[in-house]
């Protein structure tokens, strides 16, 4: 749990009410409670969860969303209160009416802590000419970022980390599967940080396609994108041939666990998105740019 957000993501369980408790339990086993009243999403990611009709209208009654994910553990439903002040509408109200100079400035610091992510994760694979040049592009990146610095920067970057001549493309067949892979499972935790903090995934920042449904997320995961990456790399050094095995999905699904350093010390990457996501809440409610990020421990 962090910032009042729950995530159920194991098979089997149970959630239940409990004198003001929400209670998770496993089979006959509770395997822990969080207070009722702390409690502002709940997010079903699991394949298999029951949640009580008594839990279901507590959590109504304090304004609190329930929220399940489909196949893919991208948000697919949203159960609302049917009465009541519900926090999501002021929060949504507040990203429509944020104006364009706000999102620009928003952009330029996703796309600057990118690039500086691409340059650490360039240091620690020990390529530190390509991490220099990759490094000094961050200075240069401006409000909105119209001089396409994070073009410039992934032209650089990926060379380096990957080989001569590997060129990012989601449609071939050979080291990008696996960076499609792990990128699908980091933009569907993004997407469930965003729903659950109230905000509308299709209303980006940057990226705009009418035909995108999670245009935000896809601002919101481009920092993440390096820290990903460093996993692949690590995965494709394993390999005698490129491909997608049940452990090689393990092992690249296993991002969501890596620690990254925050002002309230350590938390996995799936509690920092879910920090990302309220700071943009607050970037929109107080009209400047507040976004806070974790920062990578590579090992």
């Amino acid at each position: 749990m962090v910032d009042g957000i729950v995530e159920i993501a194991e098979d089997g369980r149970y959630l239940s009410l409990y004198r003001g408790f929400l209670v998770v339990s496993d089979k006959d086993a509770q395997l822990g409670r969080v207070p009722l009243a702390d409690v502002s999403s709940l997010i079903l990611s699991a394949n298999q969860a029951s949640v009580s009709k008594n839990l279901m209208v507590a959590l109504a009654e304090q304004n609190a969303s329930v929220i399940c994910c489909d196949r893919r553990y991208l948000p697919s439903s949203i159960t609302l209160p049917y009465s009541g002040n519900f926090e999501s509408g002021h929060r949504m109200r507040s990203q429509m009416g944020a104006g364009r100079p706000l999102c620009k400035q928003i952009w330029q610091r996703l796309v600057r802590e990118k690039i500086a992510n691409q340059s650490a994760v360039l240091h620690w694979r020990g390529e530190i000419d390509p991490g220099k040049a990759v490094e000094a592009l961050v200075r240069r990146v401006r409000s909105g970022d119209p001089d396409n610095m994070e073009a410039q920067a992934a032209r650089r970057y990926w060379p380096a980390l990957v080989r001569s001549g590997f060129v990012r493309d989601r449609f071939a067949e050979d080291e990008n599967v696996l960076f499609n892979y792990i990128y699908t499972v980091l933009r569907s935790a993004v997407a469930r940080s965003v729903v659950a903090s109230g905000l509308l995934p299709a209303l980006g920042v940057h990226h705009r396609g009418r035909l995108n449904p999670y245009a935000l997320v896809d601002d919101l995961m481009e920092p993440y994108r390096p820290l990903a990456d460093s996993v692949v790399v690590e995965v494709l050094e394993d390999l005698d041939e490129v491909g997608l095995n049940p452990e090689t999905k393990r092992r690249l699904a296993a991002v969501l666990r890596l620690d990254l350093e925050t002002d309230k010390g350590v938390s996995p990457l799936s509690e920092v998105m879910h920090s990302l996501a309220y700071s943009l809440v607050q970037s929109y409610e107080k009209k400047k740019e507040r976004l806070c990020f974790g920062s990578m421990v590579l090992p």
